[in-house]
């Protein structure tokens, strides 16, 4: 995948080449750390401590940015393309990836009620059970595209497109390794909001046989060309 801009590089999961065929690196996990602090309820919720957090990362823009992401990532023991920072950044309702100003975090880590590392730690297992949860996960899926966008595009590139793919739908989604070698050999080379969306859908309710697939259904023209690129496979 190119170099993205280093504002970037928070998120989106690399692809690595296996045998000629692209697998995708998918980072669930947190990285081995001391077990979380037991916080005692009687220490409430500090707005001053938690805007000093915010500090501790913040560059002299008031804004947490690449640098400070990365310290941050290192000091909650996260990976910074775990989906647990894509989890954060939509409760956080964080604009761009890999900063977090100071209005986002402050509104954010109040909803959560983080005002230190100990508790945020205490969360992950909250943030996770978001993506099991229906009607989240297609709220986090739909938050992932304006997220991971360049801001003067409407469309998402297609190498950034694919990264986001491989981390929401990787392990989950059993015709996603068929539809990235798709998107590897296709003439497409942006994604816009109608297919991102889409994609979700038909994951969602497309059989992995494809056998109650709709060819006159309203499906995107991608998806449209998908499934007959597929079925040539097989039949060849």
């Amino acid at each position: 995948m190119p170099v993205k801009k280093k504002r970037k590089s928070g998120v989106a999961a690399a692809a690595a080449e296996d045998g000629g065929l692209k697998k995708c690196k998918i980072s669930s996990y947190c990285r081995s750390q001391p077990p979380a602090r037991l916080i005692s309820g009687e220490e409430h919720f500090s707005s001053k401590k938690c805007l000093a957090w915010f500090y501790e990362y913040a560059g002299p823009d008031e804004v947490v940015g690449p640098e400070g992401m990365e310290k941050f990532c290192e000091d909650i023991g996260v990976e910074p393309e775990n989906i647990i920072m894509l989890v954060l950044a939509w409760k956080l309702e964080a604009e761009s990836m890999g900063f977090f100003t100071k209005e986002e975090w402050l509104k954010g880590m109040t909803s959560l009620q983080c005002d230190c590392t100990e508790k945020l730690q205490n969360k992950f297992d909250f943030l996770r059970s978001q993506l099991n949860d229906i009607s989240s996960f297609k709220n986090i899926y739909r938050y992932a595209f304006d997220f991971a966008r360049d801001k003067d595009q409407r469309s998402l590139d297609i190498d950034t497109a694919k990264s986001m793919l491989a981390l929401l739908l990787g392990r989950t989604w059993p015709l996603f390794s068929v539809f990235y070698q798709y998107l590897e050999q296709s003439k497409y080379r942006v994604m816009n909001k109608d297919q991102w969306y889409n994609v979700l859908e038909f994951s969602r309710t497309v059989h992995a046989d494809l056998s109650n697939y709709d060819e006159d259904g309203a499906w995107p023209v991608l998806l449209d060309e998908f499934v007959e690129w597929h079925k040539v496979r097989q039949a060849s």
